[in-house]
């Protein structure tokens, strides 16, 4: 085991296992769902940062929070947590309302979603019982 990271302040604070990112994109919070396929970025944080991310030739047909089906740009993007940078690729997905939603009932707002593609990138393993992310490197 590498090390392992506390997610009680999200679960605390909104309900969700979020972490906060440091380095260049400072502060972003992101969303650890289990349950989605694809690693997200909401398109108002990619057009503020557009120049921290790189552009790939790639489109992803992609379901969005409302059920709708849609093509989405694909991005590649580095993000520091906890010391350590993370590179992986994201669809840019425009949820404002749902975020929207999700920020007037618990006061935080999310940048994206680290989904199955990220945990298994990176061995991420998430312990509701214990409360913390714990990554394995072999």
């Amino acid at each position: 085991m590498d090390k392992s990271f506390p997610i009680t302040l999200g679960l605390q604070k909104a309900g969700l296992p979020l972490i906060l990112t440091s380095g260049k994109l400072k502060n972003l919070c992101f969303l650890i769902d289990t349950g989605s396929t694809h690693n997200i970025l909401f398109d108002f944080v990619y057009n503020h940062f557009r120049d921290e991310f790189k552009l790939l030739d790639d489109t992803q047909s992609l379901m969005g929070i409302e059920g709708q089906y849609r093509e989405t740009p694909t991005i590649e993007a580095t993000f520091n947590f906890e010391g350590k940078d993370y590179t992986s690729t994201f669809s840019v997905l425009d949820a404002s309302e749902a975020i929207k939603q999700v920020q007037e009932e618990t006061g935080i707002q999310i940048h994206g979603v680290l989904g199955i593609k990220f945990l298994l990138e990176n061995k991420w393993i998430i312990d509701f019982n214990k409360l913390n992310i714990s990554n394995y490197n072999e």
